[in-house]
């Protein structure tokens, strides 16, 4: 079995191989002592002399915004307390590619997609991060919830489809599909645009948000993100008739809207009737 041979900055060499086409798995060689720190659920084998541990992750590293929108605060720390050498393999929880990163070649920083970190060996920090330039920031909470990775480490991260890396220039420009971009490093500015109404989004439209990302730096692209093949399937699944109609969901949106507007309509009429009836009364007793 063959693997790939990284050299980190304190001159430790990890050996790893990804296998598989789609749905990949990353297996790492730990020597005695070393360990890797995973996503929770992300384990898939390892050798008999491995250690797994669950871990919460520091405050600082966590963020409120992670905690209050459902994002785990947990991670897993697989340790190989030796004497001999060890193994894990990390997989992917989806149709995803794993991309090696070696952060002390990008600067010890790296800005990801949410959710994208995998696993990671040696010195890697990953925290939840709100870009604070407003002009960035897009509707939804993933649009601007993201995983910073820092530290000299290897870290492994998840892309759907194929992967594209772009190396820019100074003062290259490039259009991307804001959920194709899997990670920037940090020199690469990057502005929100939306191609039209905000409101056409909200009935399905595509391509509607791009990014206009401007060099110097690199940018990861994948072609295929996991909320696009979900929605793919999903449409796969549902009822023909619903396929064919795509109005269907708007015309019972309509429906039940005047329902209310009826129902709140008479609601009134009827105090106010009540209210002339018992001053009609009223005047009578006078």
């Amino acid at each position: 079995m063959s693997y790939i041979l990284l050299q980190s900055p304190q001159d430790a060499v990890i050996p790893f191989q990804i296998l598989g086409g789609e749905a990949q798995v990353c297996q790492i060689m730990l020597k005695p002592q070393e360990k890797v720190v995973a996503r929770p659920g992300s384990m898939c084998f390892m050798s008999g002399s491995m250690e797994m541990e669950n871990i919460y992750i520091p405050e600082n590293e966590v963020g409120m915004w992670q905690w209050l929108f459902g994002k785990t605060i947990t991670s897993v720390v697989l340790r190989n307390p030796g004497p001999s050498d060890g193994f894990v393999g990390i997989a992917a929880p989806s149709l995803a590619r794993i991309l090696p990163i070696d952060l002390a070649m990008f600067g010890g920083e790296l800005l990801c997609q949410p959710d994208a970190f995998l696993c990671s060996v040696n010195d890697v920090k990953v925290s939840n991060t709100l870009d604070q330039r407003v002009r960035n920031v897009i509707g939804g909470i993933e649009g601007f919830l993201r995983q910073k990775l820092t530290g000299q480490g290897l870290a492994f991260i998840l892309a759907g489809g194929s992967v594209v890396q772009k190396n820019l220039e100074v003062g290259e420009v490039i259009t991307v599909d804001v959920s194709c971009i899997v990670a920037v490093t940090s020199s690469v500015n990057v502005q929100i645009k939306y191609n039209g109404p905000i409101r056409r989004a909200v009935f399905g439209g595509d391509n509607l948000v791009t990014a206009v990302v401007t060099g110097p730096g690199i940018v990861f692209i994948q072609s295929l993100p996991f909320h696009r093949l979900s929605q793919r399937i999903a449409r796969a699944v549902t009822s023909p008739n619903m396929r064919e109609n795509p109005k269907f969901f708007v015309q019972i949106a309509i429906f039940f809207f005047l329902a209310y507007v009826v129902i709140v309509s008479s609601l009134i009429l009827t105090d106010d009737s009540d209210e002339s009836n018992f001053a009609v009364r009223e005047d009578h007793k006078r």
